[in-house]
This record gives structure tokens, sequence and C-alpha cells, in this order.
């Protein structure tokens, strides 16, 4: 499954995840680091990625538009880069599971 993590987590998850989450991309790597979440929303869509972002907008975004792109809002406050890869690492099949599951558009995970 591949991951888009939003502006608002670090590039380098990318690449500390990559075992877990091959062929995932940071916002920065695809052009859109400064982008509107529609175009992050559209890029998601367009290439079967689920957005990882800590940004409430984009739980309201599903709401509204649907699926997909899917979204996992990370529910967190100030933490480290070592502390959400903890988290995504701990919640892998979680997000597997949600990725497989058709009826849903965002995994909390907090």
């Amino acid at each position: 499954m591949k991951l888009l993590l939003d502006q608002n987590l670090s590039h380098r998850l990318v690449a500390a995840l990559a075992d877990v989450f091959p062929g995932s991309v940071h916002a920065r790597d695809v052009g859109l680091a400064r982008a509107a979440d529609e175009a992050l929303w559209a890029h998601a869509r367009d290439g079967a990625f689920t957005i990882v972002s800590k940004d409430s907008d984009f739980q309201h975004r599903a709401f509204v538009e649907g699926l997909p792109p899917k979204i996992v809002w990370l529910r967190l406050g100030n933490c480290s880069t070592a502390e959400i890869e903890s988290l995504l690492r701990r919640h892998a099949s979680d997000i597997e599971r949600f990725q497989q599951d058709s009826s849903s558009s965002v995994l909390i995970l907090g």
C-alpha cells in the first residue's frame, strides 16, 4: 500500500517506512509541498495513494467527496518523527485492513 505523506509530516518518514509501505511518497517529493489540499487529494486519487496527515481538513473532505482516496488521520499533538514512525509501524496491519475495506474512508490513529 502506498502512502502520500502530507506536508505537515517529515519527508524522512518515506525512507524510514519503505520496508512497510513501499512506493510511498511525501508531498514535497511530487511537487506538492505548498499545494492546496485539492491538489494533494487529486494526486492521491489518481495515483492510488492513501493520504496520511495530521490535518483535519482531509477528514472533512473525505466525508464530502467520498472515496477515493482514503485518509489516515493522525490525531497527535506535537511529537517526533520517530513517534509517528512507531505509530504507523504498530498500526501497519490496521492500515492494510482499512485499505481493503471498501466502506471506510477515514482511519483515525492517535
